[in-house]
């Protein structure tokens, strides 16, 4: 799952990137509301997070926008600000759920997850295919009374396979997933990563495996022999 992590206070983006992806999400960060409706509008997320009072444009404008342009993307929204006025203000111009800052980690996560459960292709927290299980919550797969955890990169990649297993994902599309569209990371983590869930996969004796098309990319085959 990608999120979008709106929040001027730079200490405090930092500590929820941390805490967000070592749960297993992918997060990019922004600090102002301008770029936060650039971003938005340039990456397909499974989610956004916004904070309410930002530098050039503020949560509810920037939420504004993204419905403007169509997008239903789920949205929580982060803020100091408790009134109920305030907290339907949010709600009427798109927002899924308001936490009040300051917030225990824990109902953040939480939150967060059931802000994508709003999803309109909302996936189950466990996904299957062939013989293997991949537990979203964990970060774990599982396969046959085995298992083995996954770190985050690993499991965002295999979540991305998992979901569309038929379908052949490109280097560049697991990159801008996983690592983010301005990420500076070379291709290589990518091969690195898939070479890792090959491990994993016979560890586990599973018969699914990660196929490699050719300079097209990757994709997943259950081989029931």
């Amino acid at each position: 799952m990608r999120l979008l992590f709106a929040e001027d206070d730079r200490d405090l983006c930092r500590a929820v990137k941390a805490l967000l992806e070592h749960s297993g999400y992918a997060v990019d960060t922004v600090n102002n509301g301008r770029d936060a409706v650039d971003y938005a509008a340039s990456e397909a997320y499974d989610g956004l997070i916004l904070d309410w009072m930002m530098p050039e444009l503020n949560g509810i404008e920037v939420l504004k926008r993204v419905r403007a342009a169509g997008s239903a993307v789920p949205c929580l929204m982060l803020t100091a600000r408790d009134a109920v006025e305030d907290r339907v203000a949010g709600l009427d111009a798109g927002a899924d759920d308001y936490l009040p800052k300051p917030f225990a980690t824990s109902e953040l996560l939480a939150r967060v997850r059931a802000m994508l459960r709003r999803r309109a292709d909302y996936a189950p927290d466990v996904a299957s295919y062939g013989d293997l299980e991949l537990d979203k919550a964990g970060m774990e797969l599982r396969c046959g009374g085995r298992s083995v955890k996954l770190n985050n990169k690993a499991y965002q990649v295999m979540e991305l396979l998992v979901e569309r297993p038929s379908a052949i994902h490109g280097i560049e599309q697991i990159m801008e997933r996983v690592w983010g569209w301005d990420s500076d990371a070379e291709a290589s983590v990518v091969w690195v990563n898939i070479s890792l869930l090959r491990k994993r996969l016979q560890e586990l004796r599973s018969k699914v495996e990660i196929k490699a098309t050719r300079g097209v990319g990757y994709s997943l085959q259950y081989n029931d022999k």
